[in-house]
């Protein structure tokens, strides 16, 4: 489904992705791991189109979306929790997710409906300002937004982040339920137990370019995981 060839991207003269490739499969949930500064967030700016300095390829099936606008990324079926969550506060809970739904034309009961039965928080707080929500509820709301445009592929940037205990498990659970109904997904996640248990392959990016691809499967076995990851980032591996 999602092919990056040689991605090159950046905020300047100097890139801070060098060639990144990777594949994510129809179906198929992908980790995206690493330190930070290891150009995480700029790579999901670079799939969406909200980095303009950007070359490669970015491949949705078989068009190369590099040069596409951010607009037409959405419409082509590419949506993102971005880090930090970015609701607008002071507008309702439905208005945000109205706002995720721009690309759609009709009704959207039916995708008010699939939000709402995802997140039943939100279902409470529909007529509720964003910024009053707690922090759990915020990312509840984000993921929804992103999810009102019906996507072919759900990008999550770091969607634990800040979270309690409680609130991490329940919103896995959702996630877990798009999961096994086959949504395709890519997730940068720090927090190693969570990335290798969910997602079915992991990338390990390291200042900008890609150090180790595997199954979380078979990184999960490795005892020496922390030293590996510890000895990818300091460039000792």
């Amino acid at each position: 489904m999602l092919r990056l060839i040689d991605l090159t991207a950046g905020y300047g003269a100097a890139p801070v992705l060098r060639g990144v490739s990777l594949e994510v499969e129809k179906g198929e949930v992908v980790t995206l791991l690493g330190p930070n500064g290891a150009g995480k967030s700029t790579l999901m700016a670079a799939i969406t189109g909200t980095l303009s300095l950007r070359d490669g390829g970015v491949h949705l099936h078989d068009e190369n979306l590099v040069k596409k606008s951010c607009h037409y990324i959405v419409s082509s079926g590419i949506s993102l929790v971005p880090e930090g969550r970015l609701v607008f506060a002071p507008f309702s809970v439905e208005d945000n997710l109205r706002l995720g739904a721009i690309r759609l034309r009709g009704d959207l009961r039916e995708r008010y409906a699939f939000v709402f039965n995802l997140f039943p928080r939100l279902a409470e707080r529909r007529r509720q300002a964003a910024g009053t929500l707690s922090g759990g509820e915020q990312q509840m709301l984000a993921i929804g937004r992103a999810l009102m445009s019906a996507p072919r592929l759900l990008l999550l940037d770091e969607p634990f982040l800040g979270l309690a205990p409680m609130v991490v498990a329940e919103i896995r659970a959702s996630l877990e339920k798009l999961r096994e109904a086959g949504l395709t997904m890519l997730m940068v996640e720090q927090k190693l137990d969570i990335a290798l248990s969910f997602a079915s392959r992991a990338y390990v990016l390291i200042k900008g370019r890609i150090a180790l691809s595997d199954s979380t499967a078979s990184l999960a076995r490795r005892a020496d995981l922390q030293d590996l990851y510890f000895a990818l980032a300091t460039g000792k591996a």
